[in-house]
């Protein structure tokens, strides 16, 4: 069974976290996003699997602040 390459787990929060490198979004690393469309199917089904933990383990910002307050936040924590 594939997976289409416009099921893409993108939510439209488009962010790398400075800690981790995943997407706030959708816990894809920038070269998975990059090659989303490039996969195969066993592939796009493998990151999917890796995606749910990732994002368990992220500090995630509160719902509602925006990508550059969240930048702010970090660096005044540093």
């Amino acid at each position: 069974m594939s997976t289409p390459a416009s099921d893409s787990p993108c939510i439209l929060v488009c962010v790398l976290d400075r800690r981790s490198g995943y997407c706030l979004g959708c816990g894809r690393t920038g070269e998975e996003i990059a090659r989303w469309t490039l996969m195969s199917g066993e592939e796009r089904r493998a990151v999917l699997h890796r995606l749910p933990p990732r994002l368990a383990a992220m500090e995630r910002p509160p719902a509602g602040e925006l990508p550059q307050r969240r930048v702010v936040r970090q660096r005044s924590e540093v």
